[in-house]
């Protein structure tokens, strides 16, 4: 299932996170897709998000996206902002507690849907 309405595209984001489903959040981003896996860390098409998500992942932490702004629209752009939170332990057996804010950016494709052109998970501070 892809995103119908561009707000969509962060609940599934979270559903398919929470369920361990790479290959179902990969289906949300467009072949080109950039992401900011780490501030200061951008990472573009398919195969390095899969790898920077896939470690993600690997980790196992919990997450959550509460709130889900409205999305500003553009034409076939929208810019989405939401506030999430991810726990759990990293690599290295430390704490994992991080949160911030979305700036994500999605685009209509032909077909209707949407999908992630930028992920930017650090995008408002």
């Amino acid at each position: 299932m892809a995103a119908r309405e561009p707000e969509e595209a962060h609940r599934l984001w979270t559903e398919r996170f929470k369920a361990g489903d790479l290959d179902g959040l990969l289906g949300l981003y467009e072949p080109t897709a950039t992401l900011v896996h780490q501030p200061g860390q951008v990472v573009s098409g398919i195969a390095a998000i899969r790898e920077a998500l896939g470690r993600l992942l690997g980790l196992k932490p919990t997450f959550d996206m509460p709130e889900t702004k409205p999305a500003i629209r553009c034409g076939d752009l929208a810019l989405l902002h939401s506030r999430w939170t991810m726990n759990g332990t990293g690599p290295d057996g430390t704490p994992l507690n991080l949160g911030g804010t979305t700036a994500d950016v999605v685009r209509r494709q032909p077909d209707g849907t949407w999908r992630f052109a930028i992920d930017n998970p650090w995008g408002t501070g």
